[in-house]
């Protein structure tokens, strides 16, 4: 008997959509980091499949187009959800401005992501995401609004989406061209915004709740609870050291760089218990958020099949209920976090 955690299927906020518990982040196959071959990340692509996954994330920031074309490319018109985002017009460059890497994608198209959350911008940018994907996503988020990306420059563009971008949105998803609309970021104070501003059905929440971040539970997702706005998790692993842990020589990073040591010592206290139980750090990383009940799907950003492949077993990785409580007496788990059951549902 083998757990089906990972095909477990939850609705989106008021929406007809349904995502399932796992995810694919389609970053790593728009080059994030290093080159792939067209035909690697369609290999990763079709393996995401074959392991049940129904739920991908893209966005025209990835590789500059290159992952929703090649997530077109390797799903065609299969029966699935897509998400991708506004917020960056694509533009092009000249060849002596090219770099091995830029952005941290390797090796993409001469292009360059260029901010807009204008609604003319936005029009433009959903056809162009259209046209590369072959098909019209079904949930589009607003890309890094907030003032960790912008700065000085974070209420402009805040009020270039709400009189703009935001309307092009709501037009689209009153026509049914797409289902639902949210934000995309890596910060909970303008999610916070967002649920207090405008009408959305869905946050996409990267890095900010997870094993070793649950600043979410004070008053974020209690309102995403109240407000019926349904959350999707993105970097459970915080930019990797809780895929990788801090056993080894290192480098180890979080939030994109390097880890400051508090992280390292805390993410070794995690190692210790998990070995104590014998469960993975990735499997509980992955799986602890997907606990909450404001929480639909957890994506998994994945650049070989063979990472497809473990990040499914991770998610159907048993966990007893003993290992959350050590947690949690340890101080390594806030106290009044959701936690996943043991025994879930089998085949």
């Amino acid at each position: 008997m083998r757990s089906t955690r990972s095909l477990q299927r939850r609705p989106l906020g008021e929406t007809s959509l349904e995502l399932p518990m796992l995810g694919f982040g389609a970053a790593p196959v728009g080059n994030l980091y290093r080159p792939l071959s067209d035909e690697a990340a369609r290999a990763t692509l079709v393996q995401a499949r074959a392991e049940g996954i129904g739920y991908f994330d893209t966005a025209p920031h990835y590789g500059f187009g290159l992952s929703e074309r090649r997530l077109g490319a390797a799903l065609g018109r299969e029966s699935l959800t897509i998400s991708t985002k506004i917020g960056r017009r694509l533009e092009p460059i000249a060849p002596e401005a090219r770099r091995a890497v830029r952005f941290g994608f390797a090796g993409a198209p001469d292009l360059t992501p260029v901010f807009d959350y204008s609604y003319e911008g936005v029009l433009s940018q959903l056809e162009a995401s259209r046209e590369r994907l072959g098909r019209r996503p079904h949930i589009v988020y607003a890309h890094d609004l907030g003032a960790l990306t912008h700065g000085d420059d974070d209420g402009f563009y805040w009020e270039q989406f709400c009189q703009g971008g935001y309307r092009a949105l709501q037009e689209w998803k009153q026509q049914g061209l797409i289902h639902a609309i949210g934000l995309g970021v890596n910060e909970i104070a303008v999610c916070e915004r967002a649920l207090a501003e405008l009408d959305i059905d869905v946050l996409l929440l990267a890095g900010r709740y997870t094993l070793l971040e649950q600043a979410a539970l004070e008053r974020l997702l209690p309102a995403c609870e109240v407000n019926g706005v349904s959350v999707v998790i993105g970097g459970a692993f915080n930019s990797g050291i809780l895929a990788t842990g801090v056993q080894g020589e290192g480098p180890f990073h979080y939030n994109y760089e390097p880890a400051p040591v508090n992280v390292i010592e805390r993410v070794a206290a995690l190692e210790t218990v998990c070995a104590d139980f014998d469960v993975p750090l990735p499997a509980a990383a992955l799986q602890f958020p997907s606990a909450h009940p404001a929480v639909v799907s957890v994506i998994a950003g994945c650049a070989t099949a063979e990472e497809v492949h473990q990040a499914k077993v991770w998610m159907d990785h048993p966990i007893p209920s003993a290992f959350w409580d050590a947690l949690k007496e340890q101080q390594l788990l806030v106290g009044n976090a959701p936690v996943p059951a043991e025994g879930d549902p089998v085949s």
